[in-house]
């Protein structure tokens, strides 16, 4: 049975040379007469393969060397507990900024938590009359109100399931006050494009977008927050004591962290990530094109200059019309089409591993689908 064309937005599709070499190892990694998986996270092989995958993100990304890079547990949306447990001191208070569903997320849980600082909302772009989602745009910088004596201000580079994207790392500059450590939530555009991320004090990502499977997050920390972990975090979710462990605090998700690490060098071999960022704009250029020639038979909400490029969400004419387009579109041999359950419509996620032959592919789809159904 051959690949289909997987858009899914996450677990998502991997590179097909990655899977290909995990299967050669995954009886006998290295000719050590196991697989990785089933060694210990304390012996010399699985050392050699996480010390590996630090290195080749530390060179793909240009971490600075006073940054901490960690390999953790429990998702994305585990940091959305743990960012203030460890950074939110008492009588300090925190600036969130919601342009989606995943930054409202994140305000929601800490909000949950008995924090002795306080939490702001700096900007929440939910627009209850907006068509089909409820977020279209970024805030324009005088819209934002911050505390430039907050402990962090936290956002997020990419709203998965509302196509909303920050693009520049530079719109940090004209929008919040560099005294304040930024922190992002860059879960689906991690890896996609180069990063300053000398700009923000941490960043977090679930692995299940553009670095490897689910189970795994990456966390990039610049010392100094580290170092202001509270003593009484629980240990696991503890910055401070697993950046003194070099995340081996417990188990971690040792073959997660092999398959991204074999994610990174494949990212090495495209160009690095300004490689892949061409790559990533010329996908995501075609599928706005030919989503804006429709003539509203395909309709993306978001405001021009904040589509993102790695998750496009799209409406049609019907509910009914989104249901049929998706049926077809399965059966042609694309998966992973339908849009969020909270948004419904249609979204094509574009990550790293989704090739331009792909792209292309869905675009003769949705041009014969209009043909037969506009």
């Amino acid at each position: 049975m051959s690949r289909i064309w997987n858009f899914s937005a996450g677990p998502a599709a991997l590179p097909e040379v990655v899977l290909q070499q995990a299967k050669e190892e995954l009886l006998d990694w290295h000719g050590i007469g196991a697989g990785i998986m089933e060694v210990s996270h304390r012996g010399k092989h699985f050392t050699e393969v996480i010390k590996e995958a630090e290195a080749d993100v530390r060179e793909l990304l240009v971490i600075p060397a006073h940054y901490r890079v960690l390999f953790l547990q429990g998702g994305a949306t585990l940091q959305f507990a743990a960012i203030p447990l460890n950074l939110l001191a008492a009588d300090a208070s925190a600036d969130y900024l919601i342009t989606g569903a995943w930054s409202k997320k994140a305000f929601a849980d800490a909000g949950k938590l008995p924090l002795a600082g306080k939490l702001c909302l700096a900007a929440n772009m939910e627009d209850k009359n907006a068509p089909a989602s409820g977020f279209t745009r970024l805030p324009e910088p005088e819209a934002i109100a911050l505390n430039e004596k907050a402990a962090y201000l936290h956002l997020c580079g990419n709203e998965t399931i509302h196509g909303v994207a920050i693009h520049d790392d530079a719109w940090l500059d004209g929008a919040l006050p560099s005294v304040v450590p930024v922190i992002a939530d860059m879960s689906s555009s991690i890896l996609s494009r180069p990063l300053d991320v000398a700009r923000y004090g941490l960043i977090y990502a679930g692995a299940q977008k553009n670095i490897g499977p689910s189970g795994l997050t990456l966390v990039i920390i610049r010392e100094d927050l580290c170092a202001r972990a509270a003593n009484n975090v629980p240990a696991p979710i503890s910055y401070k004591m697993q950046a003194e462990n070099d995340s081996m605090l417990n188990t971690p998700a040792t073959f997660a962290v092999y398959l991204a690490g074999l994610v990174f060098r494949w990212l090495k071999e495209q160009g690095g990530l300004t490689g892949m960022a061409a790559i990533n704009r010329v996908k995501a250029m075609k599928l706005y094109a030919a989503i804006d020639a429709s003539q509203g038979f395909y309709r993306n909400h978001v405001a021009i200059s904040c589509r993102s490029n790695m998750n496009v969400p799209f409406n049609l004419l019907t509910p009914e019309l989104e249901a049929e387009f998706v049926r077809e579109a399965e059966a042609a041999g694309f998966m992973g089409l339908e849009g969020h359950k909270s948004v419904g419509g249609i979204r094509a996620s574009i990550y790293n591993a989704m090739p331009v032959q792909g792209v292309e592919a869905l675009l003769l789809f949705m041009a014969d689908f209009m043909r037969r159904r506009g």
